[in-house]
């Protein structure tokens, strides 16, 4: 499957995934990695939690019927220890929410052509990506100088 453009929210987000899923393949987002532990192709995915530290539990998006309509659900079951416990509700679940909110957006659009109301990203999320996005970029430059400095 090819990306595709969603062609509606505030940032432009993209739809679709070129991956191949199956059970045993992996992923993630940032520091979140996932195996994909159960996949019914069409019906339900499964992915389980394999990173950061602290996070264990899986989330889910599953097809059910309802009448001549269908729902897609999706389901976060986690427990979370140590650093987790602070680090989810203050950075990576909303986060999270914010991905699975565009996620269904996505589904929406490519399944009735639309989004009835596309999610929009909260100031904090919005400040959230732009901080993890300045981290990544210095992360790289200092990885290039060390790279550099080395030759």
């Amino acid at each position: 499957m090819s990306k595709t453009a969603c062609g509606h929210g505030e940032r432009g987000r993209r739809c679709g995934s070129t991956a191949r899923w199956g059970v045993g393949a992996s992923g993630g987002h940032g520091p979140i990695r996932y195996t994909v532990t159960h996949y019914v192709p069409g019906c339900w995915i499964r992915f389980g939690f394999t990173a950061p530290r602290g996070f264990r539990g899986f989330h889910e998006f599953a097809v059910s019927r309802a009448g001549d309509r269908a729902v897609l659900r999706h389901t976060l079951a986690m427990h979370l220890r140590g650093p987790a416990r602070l680090s989810w509700p203050l950075v990576f679940g909303p986060l999270h929410d914010a991905l699975a909110e565009d996620s269904l957006d996505c589904a929406e659009q490519a399944v009735t052509g639309q989004a009835g109301e596309p999610a929009r990203w909260s100031p904090y999320v919005r400040l959230l990506r732009c901080l993890l996005r300045r981290a990544a970029e210095q992360a790289a430059a200092g990885a290039s100088a060390a790279l550099r400095s080395r030759w």
